[in-house]
């Protein structure tokens, strides 16, 4: 009697979780990068590493439950990761250090396991589902800004994993924004989501009778969502904030050009749902500081296509890799 069993029920599966800031994303795919289920978010406490941990267990759990052809796990975590020990050195927004987290994660699922910077997998997903070139950037502007980089068709790590940190790149040592890493003059106290809300709340104390602080319920309560809601109702004031944080990612996006010469840079994140709103200033000032610029082809700066979901699906994608890696090794060498 034949399977009735769909193609996708046949493909072998893998568990994506993106481990952020403030938040847990998970869900499954299939080799091809085919969704067949996302969760709901839940929130990610940052102060507390043993809460980490069980809403990470509990979200694993019930996708278990629901998909028995799971064969692999793959976490995508803000933070400096040790590739391949999945160790996460630190964390600017978490409170946890030097935390074995897929060794912690591979003991209590059994599952092989990898962990990966939550930019890296986002790239890679990009890379793998379409918005792709064979050097290629990818941008992540959240509650921090990170990178990933695919060089030839292979995902970049640098020697021990923790490359392409585009947050902390230093283009203002000079000013006045102390990152989470606690340096002055990175890249992400300028051009993150708490970033824009810290712009939008400085332009909403002069115009207390504003959209933003009307939509926020007074300028002290501004984020940089609501500046992002502002700008997509035409709010010139909000516009001018994503205008100003545009103006040092593009700064940022220069560098990495100028370094590594890609053909297309791809923007995401949840600041990136602004829209053309943060682009079109980005492109600007890219154009204005990127080395050379009337002698060569400049990149494409365009947006994410899988949007919040990038960074799990990314992360189920490389644990599938290196689980098929390993079966085609006969040995688990692809994970250790």
């Amino acid at each position: 009697m034949g399977s009735s069993a769909t193609p996708h029920e046949r493909s072998a599966r893998s568990i994506g979780l993106d481990v952020g800031g403030t938040k847990i994303a998970a869900g499954v795919v299939d080799a091809k990068g085919n969704v067949l289920e996302r969760v709901p978010q839940v929130p990610c406490p940052a102060d507390d590493q043993e809460a980490v941990l069980r809403a990470a267990s509990r979200l694993i759990d019930g996708l278990r439950d629901r998909h028995p052809g799971v064969v692999a796990l793959g976490v995508g975590a803000a933070g400096l990761v040790s590739w391949p020990e999945g160790r996460i050195r630190t964390a600017p927004n978490n409170a946890y250090h030097d935390l074995p987290f897929r060794h912690l994660l591979e003991d209590s699922t059994g599952l092989p396991t990898v962990v990966d910077n939550d930019a890296n997998a986002a790239c890679w997903a990009e890379y793998r589902m379409g918005n792709s070139a064979s050097y290629m950037a990818f941008v992540t502007v959240g509650t921090g800004v990170g990178g990933g980089l695919v060089l030839d068709d292979r995902l970049f790590r640098g020697r021990t994993g923790i490359g392409t940190e585009l947050g902390h790149m230093i283009v203002d040592p000079h000013g006045q924004q102390r990152c989470g890493c606690g340096i002055v003059g990175c890249l992400e106290p300028l051009a993150s989501g708490p970033a824009l809300g810290r712009y939008g709340r400085s332009a909403a104390a002069t115009e207390p009778q504003g959209l933003l602080a009307t939509l926020a319920g007074g300028a002290s309560r501004v984020t940089g969502e609501t500046v992002s809601i502002a700008a997509r109702s035409g709010d010139p004031t909000a516009r001018a904030q994503l205008a100003h944080l545009g103006h040092w990612l593009g700064i940022g996006i220069a560098t990495l050009v100028n370094l590594f010469d890609v053909e297309l840079v791809v923007v995401g994140g949840g600041v990136a749902d602004a829209g053309d709103a943060l682009l079109a200033p980005t492109r600007r000032s890219f154009e204005h500081y990127v080395t050379a610029r009337g002698h060569r082809q400049l990149p494409s700066i365009r947006p994410s296509l899988l949007g919040p979901g990038a960074g799990w699906i990314g992360a189920a994608l490389l644990a599938l890799d290196a689980y098929e890696e390993s079966a085609l090794c006969g040995s688990s060498a692809a994970l250790t």
